[in-house]
């Protein structure tokens, strides 16, 4: 056995424990044993500590020598990859004073519907607008990906579109049922988002799924696309509905924000902000802020009013469909799925948050 298939099968075990322990993410890093995510802390595998050549000639094992060309003159490599009979990866290596590290995100071969996770019931309602822009953000972690697949499996399972989807790198793989999927590679596929996106205008899209809004080429294109009849959907690292309108308008100079606001009033959908914590019994459980756009909010958003959107969401949500993050953590700590600690941790407004808690 050569010393590559060897290396090969090594690296195999390691990514089966993460299916194995029902874990997120493998982490290897020089000087230390292989650890595992699960439920949003780190385990130790009770191996032996890895050196760092122990990871080159595993992670090398699984990569091409395109790609680890463009790591040595870069540092970085963002990569996807299936293993048969484990499941799907996304890949991320990187350098450190010690040596190669590499950090893997087990990505489920399935795409779990909307159902799956206690997702809003109005995303079933979104996701049939012929037009406009739907945002999932949350930071890294958060299950951002995952609701963009079932939102997207959704479309698949009951309408006639063709769907484009720009990544880097591809996550979820879909098996076309109703529509037709384009799916693109930053990288491998298209030089960049803002190409692809430029491109795909021309390629007669229904649906584009942008990755990730990166820069102001890509989110200006992306507003652009949602004007002019097609449904985008995209990822931001941001933790509110009010930080990520705040984010797209800051991208771009002053003397252009007001028509960016003007684009994004008319274009705006829908922000799902989410984030993941802990549950009580075991396990993570997700919250989700949704704003959905209606005259009131874009008024606030033409009219550079972003700080009271927060206010508007509050009001009359039977009939907006609206919920803010506290509403999100005060039914979860009122159900004891989480602990105050936990709750409080992870607001987005603690001040008001411990106010509420404690006239409870």
């Amino acid at each position: 056995m050569d010393n590559e298939t060897n290396q090969q099968i090594e690296i195999k075990k390691l990514l089966k424990s993460v299916l194995h322990f029902d874990s997120s993410d493998l982490h290897l890093v020089p000087g230390s044993e292989p650890q595992i995510r699960i439920d949003k802390s780190l385990k130790p595998l009770n191996l032996p500590v890895l050196s760092a050549t122990e990871i080159e000639k595993m992670a090398y094992a699984l990569i091409e020598d395109k790609q680890k060309k463009i790591f040595e003159e870069k540092n970085e490599l963002d990569f996807s990859f299936e293993l048969e009979n484990v499941g799907r990866f996304r890949a991320n290596y990187y350098q450190t004073i010690g040596g190669i590290a590499c950090a893997f995100r087990m990505i489920p071969l399935d795409i779990p519907p909307l159902e799956k996770f206690n997702n809003n019931p109005i995303f079933k309602e979104l996701v049939k607008r012929e037009k406009g822009l739907i945002l999932v953000t949350g930071p890294t972690g958060s299950g951002k990906s995952t609701t963009l697949a079932s939102m997207l499996h959704e479309i698949n399972l009951t309408q006639n579109k063709h769907i484009i989807t720009i990544e880097d790198p591809v996550e979820f793989m879909h098996t076309n049922i109703k529509s037709l999927f384009s799916q693109r590679e930053v990288g491998q596929n298209t030089n960049s988002f803002a190409t692809a996106l430029k491109f795909a205008l021309r390629q007669d899209p229904d649906v584009i799924l942008i990755g990730e809004m990166r820069d102001k080429e890509t989110i200006a294109a992306a507003l652009t696309a949602a004007e002019t009849g097609h449904i985008v959907f995209a990822t931001l690292h941001t933790n509110s509905a009010s930080s990520t309108i705040n984010r797209i308008i800051d991208v771009f100079p002053s003397g252009e924000q007001a028509q960016v606001r003007a684009q994004l009033a008319s274009s705006l959908i829908s922000v799902i902000s989410q984030s993941l914590m802990p549950r009580i019994s075991g396990g993570i459980v997700a919250t989700q802020e949704v704003l959905i756009s209606n005259p009131a909010i874009q008024n606030l958003i033409r009219e550079d009013k972003v700080h009271q959107i927060y206010s508007q969401m509050q009001l009359n949500q039977t009939e907006t469909n609206m919920t803010t993050q506290t509403d999100q953590l005060l039914n979860l700590l009122r159900k004891k799925v989480i602990t105050k600690e936990t709750a409080i941790t992870a607001s987005n407004r603690p001040e008001e948050f411990i106010k509420i808690i404690n006239n409870m």
